[in-house]
């Protein structure tokens, strides 16, 4: 007497064996696309029917890339294995199903590398939760979808720590204001493409780029330009600044003579700057006019916002101060805000009497100062006590005046800076 059971026409008649471990502990926080993937395949796989990323993808109406992507998600977690035929080609290659709970409950080989060694990541690896929490910290918002899975391809595709993942996101979101992962991987592609590997290189990188980009700008403002400078453009003032050793004033200088020409054009003020430089006096610019360097433009404008911010932070807080002493001060401020709103929009509108409009609010807003100053006054306040009170009334301790030149306190500035610079080293 034999037994059997009857065999399905059909192979996907069929039943797919799947762990319970694999639903709870891994499917619940995986990308959703990913899973399919992942079931997808194990049908086939099961079943013994051959199909390749291409048809998987084509079936789940995927791109072939995120079908890889998923591979490279599941290999971290350690539930598959990918089986190179060509050392040197990582995109092609064959899956092996793992079974996961003899790779969590069973005996490891001694000295076997792969997969294995890295499951479970998500529920092992301390590093990764920790960056996980950083980058929710960083952006104020729960990761989901496929950003976990993109975070861990940096790791593997690109070779980047978590420090530097983590400096990315607070980078993109602070600087960029963008927390978007696909912008956030761009960065980190890279930084790792420059060999920018740890958060002290990168933090060097994006202070020269920052001083750069500052002088690029301050270089086509001067040259009666608005827009960024185009690449060729870059290339001419590196030289200025790298090869020659140029200083922003010596630069300035010479667009300065494009003022009498009806096309100001790189190629004039570059000619200028050459026919300049030469012997003991392209040794004295290199110097600056104060010898050697000691701390860079950006730094120093870096210092203007510190004291900027200051002044701004200290009215802030002589306003709340006041708010809560003096009654009907803060109903005026409001007003007032609605006033200088209201010029604004007056100014700009195509209205044939926007002046007049203008000036009625202008004469509100003059009202509105007075009663502000009248009760300030009778509080035993100074009538400006809440205005913002700048260390420059030319420049408003932004470093620039009104035509668009660095300004008279520049100097005393950079000194300032200079000592400020020296003192917080000392500290560290």
């Amino acid at each position: 007497m034999a037994f059997s059971v009857e065999s399905a026409a059909e192979f996907y008649l069929l039943d797919t064996k799947l762990e319970n471990i694999f639903i709870n502990e891994f499917m619940t926080a995986a990308p959703g696309d990913y899973v399919k993937v992942y079931l997808l395949s194990l049908m086939y796989a099961d079943s013994g029917v051959a199909i390749d990323n291409a048809g998987v993808a084509k079936q789940l109406a995927f791109e072939e890339e995120d079908v890889l992507k998923a591979w490279n998600y599941w290999e971290s977690l350690g539930v598959i294995r990918k089986k190179h035929k060509d050392s040197n080609d990582k995109f092609h290659y064959d899956v092996e199903f793992l079974r996961i709970k003899e790779q969590l409950y069973g005996k490891k080989p001694k000295g076997k590398n792969g997969a294995e060694g890295k499951l479970p990541l998500i529920l092992n690896d301390t590093a990764l939760k920790h960056l996980f929490k950083s980058v929710e910290g960083i952006t104020g918002r729960p990761l989901g979808g496929k950003e976990p899975a993109e975070i861990i391809s940096w790791i593997d595709d690109y070779g980047a720590s978590p420090d530097v993942i983590a400096y990315a996101y607070a980078y993109c979101v602070k600087d960029k204001k963008k927390d978007s992962y696909k912008y956030v991987g761009a960065v980190v592609k890279e930084w790792m493409s420059k060999q920018l590997c740890d958060v002290r290189q990168i933090e060097n990188h994006l202070q020269e780029v920052d001083e750069r980009h500052f002088l690029y700008k301050r270089v086509l403002k001067a040259m009666g330009f608005s827009r960024n400078a185009t690449e060729a453009e870059k290339a001419i003032m590196d030289v200025w600044f790298g090869e020659m050793g140029l200083t922003l004033e010596k630069v300035l200088e010479a667009c300065g003579k494009t003022s009498g020409i009806s096309n100001p054009n790189f190629n004039y003020v570059d000619s200028v700057l050459k026919n300049r430089q030469g012997g003991r006096q392209a040794g004295h610019e290199k110097a600056g006019s104060h010898g050697v360097k000691a701390i860079s433009i950006a730094d120093i404008y870096r210092y203007y916002d510190m004291i900027r911010k200051q002044a701004e932070g200290d009215a802030a807080a002589k306003r709340e101060e006041v708010y809560l002493k003096v009654p009907g001060v803060k109903e005026i401020d409001e007003e007032l805000k609605v006033c200088v709103m209201g010029i604004s929009k007056a100014m700009v509108s195509g209205n044939p009497d926007k002046k007049q409009q203008a000036a009625k609010y202008q004469n509100n807003a003059q009202k509105l100062s007075d009663q502000k100053a009248e009760l300030l006054l009778k509080s035993g306040y100074s009538p400006d006590y809440t205005e913002t009170k700048y260390r420059c009334d030319i420049c408003k301790d932004s470093g620039i005046d009104d035509d668009n030149n660095p300004c008279k306190c520049f100097k005393e500035i950079q000194n300032e800076a200079e000592a400020w610079q020296n003192s917080q080293k000392n500290r560290s």
